[in-house]
This record gives C-alpha cells, structure tokens and sequence, in this order.
C-alpha cells in the first residue's frame, strides 16, 4: 500500500474521521501558535488518496493523533532513519566535530549467525565468517552501552593526526577519561589520544601539560603545528578517544611521487 493508503486505514483502525483528524490537528495548532500544524479536511484526502506529500508539521500532528512514532511515518513516506549510518559517507564536513547524526537510530544489523569455525586467535576474512545479518533493535542492545561514550567525526581538512588518523574518520570518545596522561610510551600507538574542545572548534591530538597551559600535539608528520592553550581558559579536554573507524585506500600519491616513479620505471 502507499503512504495515504496506510493512513487511511489507521485512520479507520481507530475509528476517526476526517473532521475529527481536522479538528485535533486545530488543536494542536493552537497550542503551538502555528498554523502549519492544521491539516485541513481537503488537505487530509489529497495525502490519503492523491499521494501527496504532508509537511513536516503535518506529519507530526499525524503521528500524535494516530498514535503512531513519527519515525514510523517517516519509513511509510520513503525517509528510514536507520540509513543515516550508511548514508554518512555522502557528506564530508572539512571541521572536525561531535558527531550526533545517530542519535535517532532505533536499530541496526549486525551479525546474528556466524561460522562454528570462526576462530578469534588467527585472522581472517570476517565477511566470510558471517552465516547472517539481522536487524536489531538498539534497545537490545543497551546492555553494552557505555553512557560516557561520545562520538566526533575527524574533518575532512583535518590532518592533525594524519597518518595514524585520517581525515574523514570517526571516533569512539570516553569523557571519563578527561585528565591528560604523561608517561612514557613505548610507541605512539600507546600514547593517549584526546577529543579537545577549542574556541575555533574541536581537534583530536595528543596532549601535554606545561606549568598552567595545554599542549596540543599533532602527529610529527602532520602539516599542522603545535599549539599551546591556557588550560580551561582556552581548551576543555571531552575525552580520550577509546576506538576509531576509518577508511582506507583512498588516498592518492602527491603529483611529485608519481612523476618520479614514472621517471625510475622508464630508466
């Protein structure tokens, strides 16, 4: 059935009329003082049979009366919320940022069944090792959130980091872990890397003290320059950054290297 189809006979499920749709929506209107809310009687038969397309005013007024979840309604009009984690690789904002693009995912697939081979200690093709994917509920998987969990996104103009993390990736922050750590580290793949909180904006770096300032430390071959902040006046530490995700493989070589493995081939 289409979208007008489905309201329809949710509609007649719960026993309203059209004038009965119009005058809650009226209602609802005049609590918010905008009129935007009000689906008048010829408006409702026009997305009932017509197909045509309710304003997001109207669609919420729509999913308070039919008591149905507006993210429901969106999927009946062809817009799935869940697609938002797939979708995220079609924008690539230049700043880095907290990132809450799936704050409004309700579920997930994720692998249900895998091979009775898989073994955890070799590595392998992990694809091959799934059986089946299924969609779950995020309310299932609850259990193993942690609520100090934040997540930013690494801009696309963003090399502070690069190459340990590329531009275009995301992170996993834990804000409880927002004291910076000085040690020695054995490499640099130990050393802790953290989620700051600037006046132009977030970065992601490791980080040093100094009397009263804040170190902000890029990756030595990073482009980008040390800065040095003064503390909270200038800096707020969100966390350090406990996982990443990012993509590889699609970076070029600058146009001096190919021309001179050009040049070696030839000789």
């Amino acid at each position: 059935m289409t979208a007008g189809q489905r309201l329809r006979e949710l509609r007649e499920q719960l026993g309203l009329t059209i004038r009965d749709v119009e005058m809650a929506s009226l209602r609802i209107a005049q609590k918010h003082d905008k009129d935007d809310f009000a689906i008048q009687l010829s408006r409702l038969s026009d997305i009932e049979t017509k197909g045509v397309l309710p304003s997001i005013y109207r669609l919420y007024s729509l999913s308070v009366i039919y008591r149905i979840d507006l993210r429901e309604l969106l999927r009946w009009f062809g817009v799935d919320l869940n697609d938002a984690a797939s979708d995220l690789r079609f924008s690539e904002p230049p700043r880095t940022h907290i990132s809450q693009a799936l704050a409004n995912v309700s579920s997930v697939q994720v692998p249900v069944r895998l091979d009775p081979g898989f073994d955890l200690r070799r590595t392998t093709n992990l694809g091959r090792m799934i059986e089946r994917w299924g969609v779950v509920p995020l309310a299932y998987l609850q259990q193993f959130a942690v609520p100090n969990y934040t997540y930013g996104y690494i801009g696309n103009d963003d090399f502070t980091m690069y190459p340990l993390l590329m531009p275009r990736s995301f992170v996993q922050i834990d804000e409880s872990r927002n004291s910076i750590t000085e040690k020695v580290w054995r490499s640099e793949y130990e050393r802790p890397i953290y989620f700051v909180e600037t006046r132009d904006g977030y970065t992601c770096c490791w980080c040093a003290l100094q009397g009263g300032n804040l170190i902000l430390q890029p990756h030595p071959l990073s482009p980008v320059q040390p800065r040095i902040l003064k503390g909270q006046q200038e800096a707020e530490v969100i966390g350090q950054v406990v996982g990443v995700a990012m993509r590889l493989g699609e970076w070029q070589p600058v146009a001096h290297e190919r021309d001179s493995k050009g040049l070696r081939e030839r000789n």
